[in-house]
């Protein structure tokens, strides 16, 4: 039996392993800075249209401030959660921008016979005086958001001569039927069962 030199044996060896590949660094780099490139790009295109609806929404009058003293007399409820969007009423997905109504945040909200009082920290506050409401309902889309069957409380109010649709999601959201009932007893309804409605109704 032929014994091989070990030194033959060490060659064998080294000719088998395969080395490691190396690194093109300069193509993963240059595929990183343009993904950085396209993603820069893709933000940039948003804040420009986001810009571009503003502009177009230019018209709409500033946002009513919490009056002195409010709230003047009980609250009727008050309610902790978010602040979805704003459309024009019964468009799902016109989203509104001027004056940070298009800012999403987190929200307090006080409703008492004066009106709604809209606390938003981060973003723009506003208040919706009784008169201006027209109707609450439950509806699951707002501004291209997606929620579960009733988990945005949609608030239609009147600002100018325009009619906006406001959407909240409370942190308990079994309180949104009571808020619907609420408000639709401020605006004069007698029907409080408006529910699931994304596309909206004529109004």
């Amino acid at each position: 039996m032929t014994t091989l030199h070990p030194n033959y044996q060490l060659y064998r060896l080294a000719a088998e392993q395969k080395s490691a590949e190396v690194t093109d660094w300069s193509a993963r780099i240059s595929w990183v800075v343009g993904l950085i490139v396209f993603v820069a790009f893709v933000y940039w295109l948003m804040r420009q249209g986001w810009k571009w609806r503003g502009s177009l929404q230019s018209g709409l009058p500033e946002l009513a401030t919490t009056p002195d003293g409010f709230p003047d007399g009980e609250s009727l409820l008050t309610l902790s959660g978010r602040y979805h969007a704003s459309t024009t009423a019964g468009q799902w997905l016109d989203r509104i921008v001027a004056h940070g109504l298009g800012t999403r945040s987190r929200v307090e909200l006080t409703l008492t016979d004066q009106g709604l009082d809209v606390v938003r920290p981060g973003a723009a506050d506003f208040f919706v005086p009784a008169g201006a409401l027209r109707e609450a309902r439950l509806d699951k889309a707002l501004a291209g958001k997606v929620l579960p069957e009733g988990g945005l409380l949609v608030i239609t109010w009147a600002h100018g001569d325009q009619l906006i649709d406001s959407g909240f999601r409370s942190d308990h959201a079994a309180e949104h039927q009571a808020w619907v009932d609420a408000v639709n007893r401020l605006a004069g309804h007698t029907d409080n069962n408006l529910t699931s409605s994304t596309e909206g109704t004529a109004r």
